[in-house]
């Protein structure tokens, strides 16, 4: 049976990994940039995440919802600890798009009202909610559009803010810490705390995802945290379990959970909260998080003396380096020459950087070495 042809693929396949490398069938070592869009928090095969799986698939692998996991509840009190959301519930799930949808309809259950504000160049994931508030309608089949009003708005732009308000029938406002399909781009703090005054003042659900943006790579353990605020929903994913797929909403003491409203039967299993919790042990331990700020200057330095590099954008390990030409050739020559995964965005002009938080710096300055190199006619 041959596979749905939907993915433009790289012609390498990954066989092991460790720390910031991977090896692949073709005997090489390729440094690794992007994690898997951004997943890989604290390193391939990192001894805690293989220690912690390997103990608990000895023990028990799965079981529903439909009896106690305490290891949700282990894992549920180190997410407080580490970010600071002492007082939110907790809710896990499975992938970013289904944390969204849970965030959507957690919002309309809290105001029941409809309409959603978004923001261009945002993505939120591909299930059918998600498609809904991603701008990217190309996406979207004809079957998404219909689901509920959505209006979409530009970034940091306060006077169409301002006006949105003004109707009064806003159930949602999502909004990404930093886009990550859309291009880096990101709320200034001062309107991520106009955002959170409206939304605030006119019972309207504020919903940050910080699936790709959250768990340290800015060097907070949210992105928003740099703005001061806090959102009603914060949705996680990615980072949260270092390749395992697991995501979770933190929610708003004032959201009431009644019985039956959300639902999942993978949701929170055994090896998920494994995963999820030898990532924020990690974190803690090796403070991880401490670091990225440190990381990501270091680099930046070296990038900024590439002339060819018109524009560096987004925070900690989270980057968009920017040139004036399309940046697909260079970053085939930085595969298959240098042995370095980047990534991509919508805009073609940009690389995408999201390498493991864990990263050494010897290892992230290989990066605008090979890129000068790999600039050269």
């Amino acid at each position: 049976m041959s596979l749905f042809d939907v993915y433009s693929r790289y012609k390498i396949s990954p066989q092991k990994g460790e720390g910031s490398y991977i090896y692949c069938t073709d005997n090489k070592k390729y440094l690794d940039l992007y994690g898997g869009h951004g997943v890989i928090s604290i390193g391939h095969n990192h001894p805690n995440y293989t220690k912690r799986l390997k103990q608990q698939v000895d023990q028990i692998s799965f079981y529903s919802n439909a009896v106690e996991i305490d290891v949700q509840q282990e894992l549920s009190i180190k997410i407080k600890q580490l970010s600071g959301y002492s007082t939110y519930s907790f809710f896990m799930c499975n992938s970013g798009a289904e944390a969204n949808e849970n965030a959507l309809k957690l919002a309309s259950f809290h105001n029941e009202k409809r309409k959603v504000i978004a923001f261009k160049k945002g993505f939120h994931g591909r299930t059918t909610g998600a498609l809904n508030v991603t701008h990217n309608q190309s996406l979207s089949p004809n079957l998404c559009k219909a689901n509920f009003p959505v209006e979409f708005l530009s970034l940091n732009d306060y006077d169409a803010l301002n006006f949105a308000f003004s109707k009064k029938d806003i159930a949602a406002v999502i909004i990404e810490g930093i886009q990550g399909v859309g291009g880096l781009d990101y709320p200034t703090p001062t309107f991520l705390k106009q955002l959170s005054a409206l939304c605030t003042a006119h019972n309207v659900i504020l919903i940050l995802d910080e699936i790709q943006s959250g768990y340290g790579r800015t060097g907070a353990f949210f992105a928003h945290q740099h703005a001061g605020i806090e959102p009603d929903i914060i949705t996680i994913a990615k980072g949260m379990g270092n390749g395992f797929p697991v995501a979770g909403l933190l929610i708003h003491p004032k959201i009431e959970a009644k019985k039956g409203m959300l639902g999942t039967t993978f949701g929170g299993n055994y090896l998920a909260c494994a995963a999820a919790l030898s990532v924020v042990e990690t974190l803690e331990t090796e403070k991880v998080i401490e670091q990225v700020n440190k990381k990501s200057d270091d680099l930046v330095k070296a990038l900024k003396k590439i002339p060819e590099i018109k524009r560096i954008k987004g925070q900690g390990l989270m980057l968009g380096v920017e040139f004036d030409f399309p940046i697909k050739t260079l970053r085939e020559k930085l595969l298959y020459t240098h042995h370095i995964v980047t990534g991509g965005s919508a805009n073609p002009k940009q690389l995408r950087i999201l390498p493991p938080l864990t990263i050494s710096k010897e290892a992230l300055l290989e990066f605008p070495k090979a890129l000068t190199q790999a600039l050269k006619k």
